[in-house]
Order: structure tokens, then sequence, then C-alpha cells
């Protein structure tokens, strides 16, 4: 070993003593930084991490390589000193081993010298360590390739040129071979053959802090190839080709070849191998989480996962099909044989394709594909097929990726949350497939229902009710195998019972009628470990509704069931409908938040108009409820008393884009559920939400040019857009936890009246920041020329507003204490309008039996309630626009809406999936001025700390004593 550093310190010196190691780390360097920055618009991505770093690293390093390589025994030859080392004490491979650790040391230099840029970003955002780690780890890696193949080729030609060259051609060679233009010409599996044998493809994996033994064991099998015909050819120089050596020759020869064989096995043993890798990322981005082990390690069925991917497809798309396939084994092992995976293309089975086609409706989609030659268009196959019993998901091209325009013009394609997309559909066809049995199964003992009733007091529309409720209760309980437990509570029978009752079960008797002081009982409750829920009952149900009604519960309490979201958006009016000039269709501009629930989800439109909620509505969400009646906001009021879920996008503002609105201006919502919401503790204010800290959009500006007034667009801080960041968030929430950034568009604050809520757990989910103020204006276009500095009116009077609220508890009904709305009389006016009458039904109005339902004033302590103060947020206007500007703001503000519906309905599970890595790590607000800072800062001190080691270098090689020469007398 002490040969080997001798050799080792000797390069050194040798690098140090002249300006060449200076100036090749100094250009790369320059050339990494530069890149970073101004190629990859670092700022403009606006994402705190180095990857665009490492993807220019594995051309970089080829070139550092080759300049640093060519020299090492290129010019021991043209000097003639290599025979002089090949006679000295020393082993061949001392020698090609310590010139190898030279030149190693010096590229680690040269990456430790841009070590300033994790830092920095590290304190411009919240960096995850685990890629840079990789980054840097799987740079050197493939670093220690390019040396070997440089240190091959130098012994080869006394030409540093010569060596220099044919270094970048074959290292480049490696490169090339797993990029799409050359991968791609082979097909999927040709591609996967090419693909792992290219350098640049292989460090993709370990770049993105995933430590692969397969990536680890394809760089050192290289290196340790090309160092041995290294020393191979070096060797050859001291043979004489005689008859006497052949031996040794063929003996060598053979050698090297079974070194390479035996490489080349190795590897080709290790593909198969998924599971011997280490996720260095924060949060395990790359690995099976917990939930989605114990959801596959409990399938009761097969369940088959099938890949459908054509050999030729989009040159973006094909390096995706191999980590897609990795994943989908992952699943396969990690069930222990309960999922069964296969990959096929359809375009060699007919069968196959036509079963694709007819049964599951997997279509090929059509790709622009360009050659060197001619572009076609070329239709591939790109899904993938769940199926578990009779129930199954596909999933496309359009579920499984995301595009991203780069500067460049190019397209960055990549996977969006693979785990979470397979996961979820995993999940929706599992809990598809199983029955109501099976909530019994799982929950024995648990559920009774409780039929409280005054049998000869019931109205004459009520007379045939507790029968058919028997009837529909016992063939449940024949259903759960005896696990539903059923009472009947006779009042008429035990009059003296009805106060503790009450008591107990937070009921009342409902008033016969109007003009009547006559009342009875009829009540259906299902009673869990802990909960009491009341079941909705009219008189004019049949045993369908009641048992569709009885289900919802049962299935609400219980787990294994897809959950059901019930989502109300406003109404797009007629003119709307009919194409002609009118307000904006408000209802039609939220299909992208729609589609996104709709994959996880069972989503239904709700009418309010019938003053109730259908009783298998597990979730209730209203976006930008607005021109509501009291029939509707009674349902909403009494479906939060049955122990509902409502999530509230209350704003009073919404985005005008009507064709009367000549400038950029919001409209303010009438009739909304303010008034409903101010009753459980949280008031909607009537203002909107500015915040210095804020996220830039572009919108029109007018412009005063020689007299004449253009529009143009300009990017500007714009204060109505709220960036949210998480120090503002709730701290450990589920919901915000690990969640980077969010934007809120056109804001109303939310207000707390304690009184109300101090019984309740509440919990603020988002907050402006201390330097917000509020302002009362339809118009959100800036004003220059009247606030020149930010073209908007600040106020003195800063501080903190709350933008999002979650409450958990009991609440009391609005309408408790105030006229029922569905006594209200419907009349015609003089103008033939519907209006309200103050006048009570009579009788027969109540024969529909509507109005004989009490209302329930109290609900139980699991009632949820969020009010988010913005319903813009997720609206395809805002989320359009972001997209087209390539910034994926509203990818946060889409994942902050998902975790909100999975914390209300306690499916925690595929929150943490989805956290993991689905969102962007957004650099904190800076100014331009600081912006600059932090980048000088980077070129200075990488410079800087170059000139140290080289003055160091230089400083110790002129402090090295000379030899003696000691004369014989």
């Amino acid at each position: 070993m002490s040969r080997i550093l001798a050799v080792t310190t000797k390069e050194l010196k040798t690098y140090f003593g002249t300006p060449m190691a200076a100036i090749f780390i100094g250009a790369f360097l320059l050339c990494s930084l530069f890149s970073f920055f101004w190629i990859e618009t670092f700022y403009a991505r606006n994402i705190a991490d180095i990857r665009p770093l490492f993807r220019w690293m594995p051309l970089l390093m080829i070139f550092l390589s080759a300049a640093l390589t060519m020299r090492q025994w290129s010019e021991e030859q043209k000097m003639g000193t290599l025979e002089v080392l090949l006679t000295l004490p020393v082993r061949i491979h001392q020698l090609v081993l310590g010139k190898f650790l030279a030149v190693l040391i010096l590229t680690t230099i040269a990456l430790f010298l841009t070590f300033g840029l994790p830092i920095s970003v590290s304190l411009m955002g919240n960096l995850d360590w685990g890629p840079v780690i990789g980054g840097y780890v799987g740079a050197l890696l493939m670093t220690c390739t390019y040396i070997s193949i440089g240190l091959f080729i130098s012994s080869r030609t006394d030409s540093q040129i010569i060596s220099l060259m044919l270094t970048v051609m074959v290292a480049g060679f490696f490169y090339l071979l797993g990029t799409s233009p050359v991968a791609d010409l082979l097909g999927n599996r040709g591609a996967d053959l090419l693909r792992s044998f290219g350098t640049g493809s292989r460090f993709i994996s370990i770049e993105r802090g995933v430590f692969d033994l397969r990536d680890i064991v394809y760089y050192l099998s290289l290196t340790i190839f090309f160092l041995c015909l290294n020393i191979y050819f070096l060797d050859r120089q001291r043979w004489s080709f005689t008859q006497g050596t052949a031996a040794y020759r063929q003996k060598a020869l053979i050698a090297v070849i079974l070194i390479g064989l035996n490489l080349l096995a190795a590897n080709m043993w290790l593909s198969k191998l998924t599971s011997a890798r280490l996720d260095l990322t924060n949060d395990k981005e790359y690995s099976l989480s917990p939930a989605t082990l114990d959801l596959i390690g409990n399938l009761n069925e097969p369940l088959m996962i099938r890949g459908y991917f054509s050999a030729k497809t989009h040159p973006l798309l094909s390096p995706l099909v191999p980590r897609i396939q990795d994943m989908i084994t992952e699943y396969q092992i990690a069930s222990k044989g309960s999922i069964t995976a296969s990959f096929v293309d359809p375009k060699f089975d007919e069968e196959v394709e036509s079963e694709a086609n007819r049964q599951f409706g997997i279509k090929p989609v059509p790709f622009q594909v360009a050659g060197r030659y001619e572009s076609a268009v070329v239709n591939s196959y790109f899904d993938v097929l769940i199926k578990y019993g009779d129930q199954y998901v596909t999933l496309g091209f359009n579920d499984l990726i995301e595009a991203k325009p780069r500067p460049d013009g190019q397209l960055d394609v990549s996977l969006r949350n693979l785990e979470y997309d397979l996961t979820k559909s995993i999940k929706k066809v599992v809990y598809g497939f199983q029955s109501l049995a099976s909530v019994f199964e799982k929950n024995p003992d648990k559920f009774r229902l409780i039929n409280i009733i005054s049998p000869e007091n019931l109205p004459e529309p009520f007379k045939e009710l507790p029968g058919l409720i028997t009837h529909v209760v016992q063939d449940l309980q024949k259903e759960s195998g005896g696990k539903l437990g059923f009472d009947i509570i006779d009042l008429d029978n035990q009059p003296a019972d009805a106060l503790s009752i009450n008591e107990q079960f937070g009921i009342e008797p409902i008033q016969a009628s109007f003009f009547s002081d006559d009342r009875f009982y009829l009540h259906l409750l299902l009673e869990t470990d802990d909960l009491t829920e009341r079941i909705y009952l009219t008189p004019d149900m049949g045993e369908a509704e009641i048992r569709q009604e009885v289900e919802g519960a049962l299935k609400r309490s219980g787990s294994g069931f897809t959950k059901t979201i019930g989502i109300w958006t406003p109404p797009v009016d007629a003119a709307a409908q009919l194409g002609m000039i009118s307000h904006s269709p408000e209802g039609k501009n939220y299909q992208i938040v729609k589609q996104l629930l709709h994959e996880n989800y069972n989503l239904k439109e709700v009418d309010l108009h019938s003053a109730r909620v259908s009783g298998d509505i597990d979730m209730l969400i209203l976006v930008a409820p607005r021109d509501m009646s009291d029939v509707e906001r009674l349902a909403i009021d009494q479906y939060l008393m049955r122990g509902g879920i409502v999530v509230a996008l209350a704003s009073n503002y919404l985005l005008d884009l009507s064709p009367r609105a000549e400038t950029l201006q919001v409209e303010y919502l009438e009739n909304t559920i303010a008034e409903l919401l101010n009753h459980y503790g949280v008031t909607v204010g009537d203002s909107l939400v500015l915040d210095r800290q804020n996220e830039p959009f572009p919108i029109p500006v007018s412009c005063d040019i020689g007299g004449i007034v253009i529009q143009e667009i300009q990017r500007i801080d714009y204060p109505f857009f709220i960036d949210v960041r998480p120090e503002n968030m709730a701290q450990g929430n589920p919901i915000t936890e690990n969640l980077p950034a969010i934007t809120m568009n056109w804001t109303s604050p939310l207000f707390l009246n304690d009184a109300v809520l101090n019984e309740k757990d509440v919990s603020v989910l988002l907050k402006s920041s201390p330097e917000s103020w509020l302002e009362e204006t339809p118009v959100i276009e800036p004003d220059f020329d009247t606030f020149p500095q930010s073209g908007f009116r600040e106020e003195s009077n800063l501080a903190q507003h709350n933008l999002a609220i979650a409450v958990t508890g009991v609440f009391s009904s609005f309408f408790s204490d105030k006229p029922d709305p569905r006594l209200a009389k419907k009349e015609p006016a003089d103008s033939g309008e519907i209006i309200e009458s103050s006048i009570p039904p009579t009788i027969s109005d109540q024969e529909e039996g509507q109005l004989l339902v009490p209302i329930i004033k109290k609900s139980p302590s699991n009632s949820r309630l969020v009010v988010i103060g913005s319903a813009e947020f997720i609206s395809d206007t805002v989320i359009s626009m972001s997209q087209g500007l390539g910034m994926d703001r509203f990818l946060n503000s889409l994942e902050f809406m998902q975790n909100v519906i999975d914390w209300s309905l306690a499916d925690e599970d595929l929150l943490t999936i989805r956290s993991r890595g689905s969102h962007a790590r957004l650099l904190r607000p800076m100014s331009r001025k600081e912006q600059r800072f932090w980048e000088w800062t980077n070129y200075g001190f990488a410079l800087a700390l170059l000139l140290f080691v080289s003055l160091f270098g230089a400083a110790r090689r002129r402090r090295e004593a000379p030899i003696e020469l000691f004369v014989k007398e």
C-alpha cells in the first residue's frame, strides 16, 4: 500500500506543480455552476434541489476525467520514462492504482468545491439531503469508470491529444448507450438492455437518492475491467514474444477474459434483484410505505397487475417503463404470492389486445415520433391494469406521468407518485369488491340498530314504516350472520322511559302536524362502540330507500369500503348552457379537482333542494356556495347534525370572467352560507386578504406609450396570491405536515368565535404572514398610476389572518330556534314569480311527510367542519394558468385539498403515501438582489477554494527539499 501511495503522492505533486489541474478544475466548476443557474434556470424553477447540477454531471465528468488522465501514461511514453517505471521494484498494478487514486483525488476535490451549492440551497429552502448524498456518491462511482477508461486509453498512445479525444469518445459511447435516441431504436426490451450499459441512465437512480446494488456493481465492474486491461497492456510492453513466454501470455489473456465474463455474469444475475437497495430520501419516497405493505399483505383474493407497454413508444415514455416494472415487481415480492405481475405487448398478441380493448377499455394512444429521416404517428400502449375479483382499474399515461416544460423548450417527463397511483387503485378495487358481510366480519359485535317508536300514536303516512324497517333489518341480520343487533323500544308500553330515552339518545318526539299538539316517536339509530348515528326516515320510503340509508350508515362506521363524496358547485345558468353570452359558468370551472377526487372516491353531484343529503354521502364539499335558499342551508345543517363531514370553500368572492368585466376583478357573492358558518363559530370576512409574502403572477397591465394605451403581460408581485409557508401552517397536523407551500388565491379572512368553539377541537390550518392586510374592493388589477411602488394600496396596520380552519366536535343546529324553512308556502306573485309566503301550510300540504321530519338540534361529537377562505385556489382557471407558465405550485394546492378529504374521512393511509415526495420543495421568497447574492457567492466560494487548494499544493511542492547527491571519493 505504501508504494501505491508513493505513486499517488508523486502524481499529485506533478499536478499542483503546474497550473494544469487548476485550469481543468476551474473550467469544470464554471461549467457546472453556469449550467445550474443559467441553463437550468434554478430560480425560475423555484425548487429547492440540486438535481439540475447532477443532470449535467455525466457529461461534465467525461471531459474532466479525460483531461486529467490524458497525460498519465502518454507523457511517460513520450518522455521515455515508462521503461524506467516498468523496471522499478514496483508491481504494475501498484503503478496503475497509484495513478488511479491521484486522478480520483483530483476529481473528488473538484466535486467537493461544488459543495457550497447544496449548502446555499439548504439555506434558501427545505433541501432533501438524500438525493444530494446520492448524487455525489454516484458521481464518484461514475468518475471511477471514466478514469479507468482514460488510463487504459492513455496507456495505448503517446499523444495526449489523441488520448483526450479517444477517452471522450469511448466514455461518451457508454453514456450514449442509455440515452433515449439510441436505446429506443431497439424497442422496450432492447432499450432496457442498452440502458443497463449506459453510464448516464445508471446514474439516474443514484442521483435521486437511491443506492441500488445493481448500479454500484455496474460502475465497479467497468472500473475493475478497464483497470485490468490497463495492467494487461502495460505488462505486454515487457514481454518477449517467444515460445518461452507463451504460457505466461496465454494465462494473462485468459485471466482478463475470465474477469470480464465473471463481472458480466454478476451483473446479469443481479439484474433480477430489485430489493437490494437503500432509499436515502427524507420520506423514503422510493420505498413501499407501511400503508402499502399493510394493504397488500392482507389481500383475501389474488390480485393481478398487468402492464401493457408497446415495444415502440414515445422516446420520453420509454425510459419510464423499467421503473414502472420494477415498482410493480416490488409489489409482487412484498405481497408474498398474493399479487401476480405480468408485462405484455398487445401488438404481438391479438388475443391479449382484443381482451384489453373490449373488456377493459384499454386503447392504444397515437404518439408523434420523429426519427432521423422521417416522422410518424405510432399507436402505442402505456397502461397498467389492476384487477381484483370482478373489480378493475386502468391507469393510462395521463394517470401515471407528468410533463413540465424546460427553459430550452423541451419537456421533462417523469412519473407522478407511482406508489400512490398504484396503491390508491389497489385500494379502490379491493374495497369495491367487498360485500356488506365483510363489514360485519371485520367489526364483530360492533353494530346495533335501535328503533324507538310509539306505534299507537303514529300518523297515517307512518303506519307502515315500522314494519318495513323490521323487514329490512331482519334481512341485514341474516347477511351479517347474527352480528347485527336490533332493539325495538316501544314507548307506548313504557311511557315513563321517554324522558330518559330523550336524554340518552338526544332525540325529541315528532310533532304530528302544524295545527296539532299530538306527538309521536319514530327514530332509527345506529349505535357503535362510541357513537350513535341517526338514520334519516321519511314516510314515503320503501324497503330499498330504508336499506340504502342503513347500509350507508354501516359502511361509514365500518372499514373496507370506498367512500362517497358529495360535491356542490355553483349551478350553470341557462344562458351559459345554451352557449349564449352570460356570466361565467362557475360550475364548469372545477373539473380538474372533480376528476382528481373521482380517481380515489365515489363522487356524486348533490342537489340540496330536497332539504336533505342522501345517507350514502360520507362527506359534503361545498365549492363557492352562493344563491342558496334556506331549504338548501337546512340540508347542509342537518347533514352536519347527523354526524356528517362538511368542507366549505366559502370565499365571499369569485373571479369575474364575464364579458361585462372590463378589468380584472372579482364578484361579491350573495346568499352564501356565511350566516350558517357564523352560527358554528367561523365568520367569513367581507374583504380579501393581501400579503407582502406572495406568489408573483402575470397579469395584464395598461401602459401608456407615446399617448397610446396598450395592454401587456407583466410578472409582478401579486398580494392577492398569498404564499403560505410551513411556519404559517398548523404544526403537527397531518393535513399540512409535509406541505412545503400553498398558494391561496383571492382569499377571504376567517374569524373565530371563541365562545361558540370553546369545547370543540379547533385547528387553524393556514394563516397569512404577519405582513398582510385586508381590502374591500372588487378590483384586483394593480394600479401603478395611483400606487407606483407595488400597484396596490398597503395598510400600515398589518396582521396575520386565518385562511383555513378545521373544527371537530358537537355543533348546535342553526335552525333549532328558527322556523322550519320547509314550512314556507310557495305562492305565485302577480308577475308569475314564485315567492315565499308566511301563511302556515294546511294539513294537506303535510301529506308528503317531509314537514313531519323533525329538525335534529345537536350533532354527535364526531361531526367535522372544514372552512377554507378561497374557492379559486382549485379552480380550473388558476390551475390552467399555472400549468401554462410551467409552475407546479398548483400541485401543492391540490394535495392540500386531498389531505383535507383524507383527514376528514379518517383515511390517512393515502395521505401519508401522497405526501412522500409528491409536493415540490420550494425556495423561500427572495428578492432579485438576494438571488444574485447567492449566485455570485457560489461562484466566489468555489473559485476561492480552488485558489486555496492550488496555492497550498504549490507551497507544499516548493517546501520539498531536493534530493541530495552523494559523490563517492
